[in-house]
């Protein structure tokens, strides 16, 4: 007894459903030689034509068919280009009689194949009309899902099955229904997905030649082709007959479902078989040629829109792609540091790919952003990739196939597109993407049972079709090969930027040392610069007569720190034009307590220029200090501050209190009036102007538009909200009795200062120290209550300092004077930072949250609003 053979999914795929040597009954069909003569007819030709088989074969076609028949059929033989091309004939006289049939025409294997059905239907119509309608209420859909939907409605509306389809393949062979028209009561197919063994391999091979394929009746009886063999034992080659029999395996397939009729239409885009119009039907149904012919005509027009629409996402995702390519190498040639900053690199790869996590490895160092593998398990795929990937963008949505451990980290990274940007050693960067934890809806358990079916030993197809869920695991989102090419687009900008940075590095370290030069001389200007302007503030800020030394030192402390204010906005702005609004919001929030009530401001966005703004701080806070002290806002009054560009663009501010205290000349001049009458002429080439009314000072300034920026392009709101004066409410005088402060700072004047500040707010006891080993020293000696530790020391940092504080559970805030430019480690990311300088006003917006951690509040771990204050 011989050996059955295996039974596995390839036993579909092998079934030669091309051969299978019957056509369906609903027609005829006739084979013949190049010289026309008759070679073979299906069985039942003489039910159609009247001559018994024996009369047929080995005669000329003109024994059967009319000359008028002939002549038509000659012609159209003539119009047939390609191997796998067929003409139609329609409501041809083919016997020469009143009947009427519709023919489809096509060689093979040298053969001229004649297949004929009667005509069912005598007076279709325009065709073309028909056409065009259909196709112009196809290009009404706004999007994919709609597009699809009114595919298969226009198909049922032209062939009346019960069911059309729209039925998409996936790369794999598996298919999905995407769109769906029926009649009700049937249930509904949309959103199911079929495995590839339910349209096997050479099945879907013959839809790419045979673009459309009828089953009128799966239980009429197939007709066989006389004779079977040919004279070299060969059966007739039916892949593109229209008549074709059913295979068994696909009959049993479509009655486990229900179906008793189909039809399937290819839909061709780019020469791949994209997907099938699937027609069912739950009773026999053979629609006419024509209807049928139309509806393949429409077919190949949906999938023509179909390709344009794909097309243009393609070439707009793609577009998106080269801009941001070049955005990348914009950015990277002008800061070649971003190559190293995994999170800058993920924000914007990820704008043309989407992802979760970026790794990079570059000479065998690496850095992660988002959601990535541990550094074990990248090194593996690094080493994969190096014997796997031959230099090009490689993309899986399941790692673990080429890495079999990456399952153990799936859930951040289980699929990933690899871009080598260099040769040997290779580096990469490497975007992930999560696993993609998803149900798929199958039409039926997707794997086929193995048992002895009706048609021998082999896959029976299924028997339910109820709806069955899997569950996908360790799987992403799988990356498309618009992705792919994207990636290609951006190694080849990547390594753009390597090979020029490569170039540009000897030249870069020969300019680095004039770079330092230049800075350091640009720095001592600066400096110098400062410190002579503090010096002649000191110098000129002579007080009245009786001012006490407390007074003297709080008005120089104000002036200085105008300008500490302005400084910073400045700086922030990479010391650019800031915004005129901030400056007064600033201001004012320093001294008014009510500013919303009592300040009234009007006029349109506008920038100054570091210089202006630097000057107009010095005036703005004359102004206001003068006010709270002896003007509107020191009882009550308002003042209006309102500003306008003039017709040659120069910029009016004006200044009008009302409200306040009568006004009378004052009886000397001190520096804060100087302030405001000269430094707008002097340090900006503008006017200044004051009238001490008796209502209320006013003053008008002018300054020239080469110290004005235009707002459009800067991103400052056109009313910034200020900080509210209630925010530097001042503290208690005890705020911090009975606790020990660690203060670090390496700068003894500016810890003088800070010791004095604390002191005056109560603190027992303050420690302080200007380096690492000292202040860690400090912690496990004589712990402190609470501690501020100045970010920078010189050439070290204070997170070591930081670190051994939270071990201890000590609250303590961060100070600095680098502003919102300072990156704090993630392990302290929300700790409170204060801005240097120290005062009083800054102090009293945070010391409170410290003192309530020191006093029992909650762990000095615990979260907290972290904002440069």
């Amino acid at each position: 007894m011989s050996e059955q053979p295996a039974v596995d999914l390839t036993n579909c795929d092998r079934e030669p459903i091309h051969q299978l040597g019957a056509i369906q009954p609903v027609g005829f069909l006739v084979a013949l030689s190049s010289d026309w003569m008759i070679s073979r007819v299906s069985a039942n030709v003489e039910q159609f034509v009247g001559k018994p088989i024996d009369e047929l074969l080995g005669h000329h076609i003109n024994t059967l068919f009319s000359p008028d028949a002939v002549h038509s059929l000659r012609n159209r033989l003539a119009l047939l280009r390609g191997s796998d091309a067929i003409e139609r004939l329609f409501r041809c006289a083919l016997l020469g009689d009143q009947r009427v049939f519709d023919i489809a025409l096509h060689m093979s294997e040298g053969r001229v194949i004649v297949e004929a059905e009667p005509s069912t239907e005598q007076h279709y119509g325009d065709a073309t009309g028909t056409i065009r309608g259909m196709i112009g209420r196809l290009d009404t859909a706004h999007d994919m899902p709609a597009f699809f939907n009114e595919g298969a409605r226009q198909v049922r509306a032209l062939t009346g099955f019960d069911r059309v389809m729209i039925y998409r393949f996936a790369p794999d062979g598996s298919g999905e229904v995407v769109a769906e028209s029926a009649r009700s009561g049937i249930g509904s197919f949309l959103g199911l997905h079929y495995p590839p063994t339910d349209i096997p391999r050479q099945a879907r091979e013959l839809y790419k030649r045979s673009l459309l394929r009828v089953i009128t009746d799966i239980e009429a009886a197939p007709v066989s082709i006389v004779p079977t063999l040919d004279e070299h034992g060969q059966p007739l080659d039916l892949s593109l007959s229209v008549l074709r029999s059913v295979s068994p395996i696909h009959i049993e397939y479509l009655r486990n479902m229900g179906v008793r009729a189909s039809m399937s239409i290819s839909i061709i885009v780019e020469g791949e078989l994209w997907g099938l119009v699937a027609c069912h039907h739950y009773s026999p149904r053979c629609p006419s040629f024509e209807r049928r012919s139309v509806a393949e005509l429409f077919a190949q027009m949906f999938a023509m829109r179909l390709e344009v629409r794909e097309r243009k996402e393609i070439v707009e995702y793609e577009r998106r792609a080269r801009d941001i390519s070049d955005q990348l190498l914009g950015a990277v040639a002008s800061d070649e540091t971003l190559l190293n900053d995994p999170d800058w690199l993920l924000e914007i790869l990820t704008r043309a790919i989407p992802a979760d996590g970026l790794g990079v490895w570059i000479n065998g160092n690496h850095a992660f952003a988002g959601k990535t593998p541990d550094s074990a398990g990248f090194a593996k795929i690094v080493r994969a990739l190096n014997g796997a990937s031959a230099g090009r963008a490689f993309a899986t949505d399941r790692i673990a196939r080429l890495v079999p451990t990456a399952v153990d980290h799936a859930g951040a990274a289980a699929g990933m597109l690899a871009i080598p940007i260099s040769r040997t050693p290779r580096d990469y960067i490497i975007l992930f993407r999560s696993e993609m934890i998803h149900a798929v809806r199958w039409g039926g358990d997707p794997r086929k049972p193995v048992e002895e079916g009706p048609n021998g030993s082999r896959l029976t197809p299924r028997e339910s079709f109820a709806e069955w869920k899997q569950l996908v695991e360790g799987q992403s989102d799988p990356f498309n090969s618009s992705d792919l090419r994207v990636a290609e687009t951006l190694r080849a900008t990547l390594i753009e930027i390597v090979l020029r940075l490569s170039d540009e590095a000897s030249e870069e370290r020969r300019l680095a040392s004039e770079r330092q030069e230049l800075l350091i001389a640009e720095l001592n200007h600066r400096v110098r610069n400062i410190l002579s302007l503090i010096r002649g503030l000191i110098r000129q800020s002579k007080p009245p007569e009786g001012t006490s030394l407390e007074e003297f030192v709080a008005m120089i402390d104000g002036r200085i720190h105008a300008l500490a204010r302005a400084h910073n906005q400045i700086t922030d702005d990479r010391w650019g034009p800031a915004p005129l609004q901030t400056l007064i919001d600033a201001e004012a929030a320093m001294f008014v307590v009510d500013r919303r009530r009592q300040v009234e401001t009007d006029g349109e966005p506008i920038l100054l220029n570091p210089q202006a703004y630097s000057s107009i701080a010095l005036v703005m806070h004359e102004l206001v200090t003068n006010s709270a002290k002896y003007g509107s806002l020191s009882d009550g009054g308002r003042v209006r501050i309102s500003w306008h560009r003039n017709a040659d663009r120069d910029l009016e501010l004006g200044w009008a209190e009302s409200g306040g205290p009568r006004v009378g000349l004052p009886t000397r001049k001190g520096f804060g009036t100087t302030i405001i009458e000269q430094s707008v002429p002097y340090d900006l080439g503008g006017t200044a102007r004051l009238e001490f009314a008796p209502d209320g000072l006013t003053a008008m300034f002018m300054i020239p538009e080469r110290h004005l920026s235009d707002p459009r392009d800067a991103k400052i709101r056109s009313n910034p909200e200020p900080r509210e004066a209630s925010d530097i409410h001042p503290v208690p005088e005890d705020a911090l009795t009975g606790l020990r402060l660690l203060l670090v700072e390496d700068s003894l004047i500016i810890a003088l200062d800070a010791e004095d500040i604390l002191r005056r707010l109560g603190a027992r006891a303050v420690m302080t120290e200007g380096n690492v080993s000292d202040a860690i020293s400090a912690i496990h000696t004589d712990p402190p209550d609470i501690a501020i530790l100045d970010i920078n020391l010189g050439n070290h940092d204070s997170f070591a300092i930081a670190d051994a504080l939270a071990e201890a559970e000590i609250p303590f805030m961060f100070a600095t004077g680098y502003g919102k430019q300072m990156v704090l480690p993630e392990a302290h990311r929300n700790r409170i930072v204060l801005q240097k300088p120290y005062t009083m006003a800054s102090l009293a917006r945070r010391l409170p949250e410290l003192v309530t951690l020191a006093r029992g509040g909650s762990k000095a771990n615990d979260g907290l609003n972290r904002q440069p204050a």
